[in-house]
């Protein structure tokens, strides 16, 4: 049997994760990470981390594992928080989960845990692990959990080959409801915990109140887009058509400026807001919700338009620059001047969407079935063979 390091979040995701390894027979150890205790930047007014991590130690207590605490407080915000502010700052919208993952849990996490001897890391993400055997060695597979509804492949779309072969997901093959009937069935105390709604390891965090203390309000205005704008037109005259592919015109986000509609109110800042967004507009007197649709940091100018289905939240696709396009399954990877078709979201539990992805010298180009709503820059698209995550990349 293995050693294998279990990341406690002080979540019963986790903890049934240690219970189901201790049972199969393993060696287990029950880590919690402490990725914050900055004062000078407040996550909240409360210290949820505490509270988590007097959950994991209780669960490390009733499963009879060995528990510790790690500081990865350092590097959590060299490599989320710091890249998170610079990304909104930029008019950018970052996905911290995803880079904790990448970043903290299977990076700096999974090299602590084999400097003290473990051959595996697991963690309560409902998702699975498959090999495939090859001349090579075994192939990796990332796959959907088996519960639909909590599927989380998604937030592991930038992980390796390497750091697949020392990860472990026991509850992959549960639902949400199976994993609390055990829970509760051997009296852990995290059985009827809610889920943590805040960020990776951290806790409970209002975003705009996060993002304020770092970056200064500044007042600018609200745009008002109508809904009979044509956007499509206003792209093309924008882009000189001789020297720009159908592709690039295709996926380009449609370019705004104040001529284009009407100031309907006044914001804090272009940088605290994000595509799609509804909430913190404060713009009244309309027949429907305002969204927004588009953000300008340099002019700083927020872009919106009336109900979710307003022309600007739509594109028919999207770029991701070479740079930015990791493959989980590199064996897959589509050669330059070709294309596939795969199943793509942009965001965890959107559903899967048909696209098909053109593979460019410059970079790689999505094209959806159908149009895709809010989509943003910074975010990651990830792709998938049937229940297999293969590749991912940030959205330009």
């Amino acid at each position: 049997m293995a050693k294998v390091v279990v990341g406690l979040s002080g979540g019963v995701d986790s903890s049934v994760a240690a219970y189901l390894l201790k049972e199969a027979g393993h060696e287990v150890i029950g880590v919690f990470m402490k990725n914050w205790h900055d004062t000078s930047v407040t996550i909240s007014d409360e210290c949820p981390w505490i509270d988590d991590s007097n959950d994991a130690m209780l669960v490390a207590e009733s499963l009879g594992i060995p528990f510790q605490t790690i500081d990865l407080s350092d590097e959590y915000r060299k490599r989320i928080v710091d890249y998170m502010f610079a990304e909104y700052e930029a008019g950018r919208t970052p996905n911290p989960d995803v880079l904790c993952n990448r970043e903290i849990k299977f990076d700096v996490f999974l090299k602590a845990a084999i400097q003290i001897g473990a051959d595996y890391v697991a963690t309560g993400h409902y998702c699975r692990k498959g090999t495939i055997e090859s001349l090579n060695g075994p192939i990796y597979q990332l796959l959907a959990g088996i519960d639909g509804n909590k599927d989380q492949s998604y937030f592991l779309c930038q992980v390796t080959q390497e750091q697949l072969s020392k990860a472990l997901f026991p509850i992959g093959e549960l639902t949400k409801p199976e994993v609390r009937v055990i829970a509760n069935k051997i009296g852990l105390t995290t059985a009827n915990k809610k889920d943590s709604q805040g960020l990776c390891f951290i806790g409970k965090v209002k975003l705009p109140d996060f993002l304020q203390q770092q970056l200064k309000p500044k007042k600018g205005d609200i745009i008002e887009i109508a809904n009979d704008f044509n956007s499509y037109n206003n792209l093309r005259e924008k882009l000189d058509t001789h020297q720009v592919s159908e592709l690039e015109t295709i996926t380009k986000p449609i370019i705004y400026s104040p001529e284009n509609g009407k100031k309907v109110g006044e914001h804090d800042g272009a940088h605290f807001f994000t595509i799609g967004q509804r909430r913190g507009l404060n713009v009244g007197g309309k027949a429907e919700g305002m969204f927004v649709i588009a953000t300008d940091v340099k002019d700083n100018i927020v872009y919106v338009g009336m109900g979710d289905n307003h022309p600007g939240l739509l594109r028919n696709g999207l770029y991701i620059p070479s740079k930015d396009v990791h493959w989980v399954r590199e064996d897959l990877k589509i050669e330059i001047g070709a294309q596939a078709d795969f199943m793509v979201r942009i965001r965890y539990r959107q559903t899967l969407i048909k696209a098909t992805l053109h593979h460019q010298s410059e970079g790689w180009y999505i094209l959806f079935e159908k149009p895709v709503k809010a989509i943003a820059a910074g975010q990651f698209a990830a792709w998938y063979l049937d229940d297999e995550l293969v590749g991912s990349g940030v959205i330009g």
